[in-house]
């Protein structure tokens, strides 16, 4: 069994089994960015990796560091710090990437330090606070505030995390463009 799949709680075989999503429920991939934790559902993180060289790429937005070569395929990398304009930070030894898969796009975050997998069940998530969101940018991609013992993990929409618009928005701007 690879580091990831002891992370991520997939025994061996399980990843392409049917029953997989059933035991990932509710299971969450935790990160530090900054001083708050976020977690994303496990169901989207397909491997961990350490950091390596970026390929930039030319006018970009500054929170797409570029791509990487992860064997044979070509996929971009976006620092999370960025992309919540919470400025840059010198990578360490505790900065990874976390590969995750989101309506068929693999793309690389960026992350801090990968702090654990945790269980959060649905009663023990709470949906984003609505006041103050004029100054913390992030709080777009929050779904909800997971309690995890005495403390809280903020949830991340990976679809909003990697695009811009909102689906809905994009949907409804077409929708009346007709």
């Amino acid at each position: 069994m690879d580091e990831t799949s002891r992370l991520l709680g997939i025994q061996d075989g399980e990843q392409n089994g049917l029953d997989s999503h059933d035991t990932q429920k509710g299971k969450y991939m935790t990160f530090k960015s900054g001083v708050e934790y976020f977690g994303l559902e496990i169901q989207y993180v397909q491997q961990i990796i350490q950091y390596q060289e970026v390929t930039r790429v030319p006018e970009t937005e500054d929170y797409i560091k570029g791509l990487i070569n992860l064997r044979g395929r070509i996929i971009p990398v976006v620092d999370v710090r960025l992309r919540f304009k919470q400025g840059a930070c010198e990578y360490n030894d505790k900065t990874c990437i976390l590969v995750i898969n989101v309506k068929s796009a693999t793309v690389g975050l960026v992350v801090e330090q990968i702090a654990e997998v945790v269980e959060i069940k649905e009663e023990n998530i709470l949906p984003p606070p609505t006041i103050g969101r004029g100054d913390k940018s992030h709080h777009k991609y929050v779904y909800g505030i997971g309690k995890v013992g005495n403390t809280v993990r903020l949830l991340l929409d990976p679809e909003k995390l990697l695009y811009d618009e909102d689906p809905a928005d994009m949907e409804q701007a077409k929708n009346s463009e007709e």
